[in-house]
């Protein structure tokens, strides 16, 4: 529904706002009252109230909308906002009624598309924003028709120059529960570690969270392989788990120790051969002095 005292302004062309190469002609910029607007469904994109969004106010307070949104007519009553949610916030936040707007008639494929490609190349996306819209354009571009899996994820990805592959990658993100989506978000958990985790069954993806919250240690690369195959075998455990994430990979710890340091402790007449038999040594000798004084605090706790 449109409100009868909106203002209409011709277009040159859609280039001049898009700065795309698609002119289509006649289009129409319409200002519409904000109290008209719709969220897109599943908006996958978050509009937070920080000091970016501060300085967009300040912008609109100073200079108004200069790039107008796009909208689609809503089936119930006024539209649906398909680009421009974080303008519609700063319109409210500065205190505007109305906000101008380029009314579509558009699909839910279409629209789709439409809305992943005008966010998807902001600096400040969290990778659990980037796995859903890619999900969405995914499956908006099938249904569109592109029958190739491969190619359509490479479709999915150009707008922000991410190849097939990374897109697959993102999309897998979308099968891990929150919480570990979360850490993926919060940098603990690497995309490459946390696409290997969302094989793992959703109860299993659960014993991992708690065995991350009692432990405080996070799943390493081989570590979230093993996890993986334990998963597709069916043997994995809640105990399998715990037994996984405390191991040493390789059973082994690497050291290395400065030459200038470990010169200071021996004369200068010791060869290399000398000073690695005396490390050994001393090195047994407190292996077995911890082992006897483990032994001695287990029987005196008897």
């Amino acid at each position: 529904m449109k409100s009868k005292s909106a203002q209409k302004i011709k277009l040159t062309s859609y280039d001049d706002l898009f700065r795309t190469n698609e002119q289509p002609s006649g289009e129409v910029v319409t200002s519409v009252p904000i109290n008209l607007f719709h969220a897109f469904k599943d908006h996958p994109f978050r509009v937070v109230d920080d000091e970016k969004m501060q300085e967009t106010v300040e912008s609109v307070k100073k200079y108004g909308i200069l790039m107008p949104g796009i909208v689609r007519p809503h089936p119930e009553n006024g539209y649906e906002v398909i680009a421009g949610h974080r303008r519609w916030r700063a319109c409210e936040l500065a205190g505007l009624d109305e906000m101008p707007v380029i009314v579509r008639d558009l699909d839910d494929d279409a629209a789709t598309v439409i809305m992943v490609d005008t966010n998807i190349q902001r600096e400040d996306i969290l990778p659990s924003e980037k796995a859903y819209a890619y999900k969405m354009k995914y499956e908006a571009m099938k249904h569109q028709g592109s029958k190739a899996e491969k190619n359509t994820a490479d479709l999915v990805g150009e707008t922000a120059g991410d190849s097939g592959r990374t897109v697959q990658r993102y999309i897998r993100l979308t099968e891990l529960v929150q919480e570990l989506l979360d850490y993926v978000d919060a940098k603990k958990i690497p995309m490459v570690i946390g696409e290997k985790l969302s094989y793992l069954k959703h109860q299993e993806q659960l014993w991992l969270v708690n065995a991350i919250t009692n432990s405080g240690m996070f799943p390493s690369k081989i570590q979230a392989e093993q996890l993986k195959q334990n998963s597709e075998s069916g043997e994995l455990t809640e105990g399998g788990i715990y037994a996984i994430l405390v191991r040493k990979e390789n059973g082994k710890v690497n050291v290395t120790i400065s030459a200038k340091k470990i010169n200071d402790y021996f004369p200068p007449t010791y060869t290399k051969a000398q000073i690695e038999e005396v490390i050994y040594m001393l090195l047994d000798k407190w292996k077995k002095e911890e082992r006897e004084g483990g032994l001695a605090d287990a029987e005196n706790t008897v």
